[in-house]
């Protein structure tokens, strides 16, 4: 399996599970504020992993684009008249 596969598949599940503890807190399933706050915590952890691979993604997707790379310490043989 692909990186990429796998990375969608991960955030598939995140998503999924952050909705699921979502529902739970508003639909009343929760009978005390520790449980309460158990919930949130894991919503955040898992929102805060969903945020980092979707920077690596976005990060990898900058340094995989080609461009045109300008070496600016070679190539100048004359440099210019001030």
């Amino acid at each position: 399996m692909e990186p990429e596969q796998i990375l969608y598949r991960l955030k598939k599940a995140l998503e999924k599970r952050v909705n699921q503890l979502a529902i739970s807190v508003t639909s009343g399933g929760v009978d005390n504020m520790e449980t309460y706050k158990y919930i949130i915590g894991q919503i955040n952890a898992l929102e805060s992993v969903r945020q980092e691979i979707s920077t690596l993604q976005h990060d990898k997707e900058l340094n995989g684009k080609s461009g045109n790379v300008i070496n600016l310490k070679r190539g100048l043989k004359d440099p210019p008249a001030k």
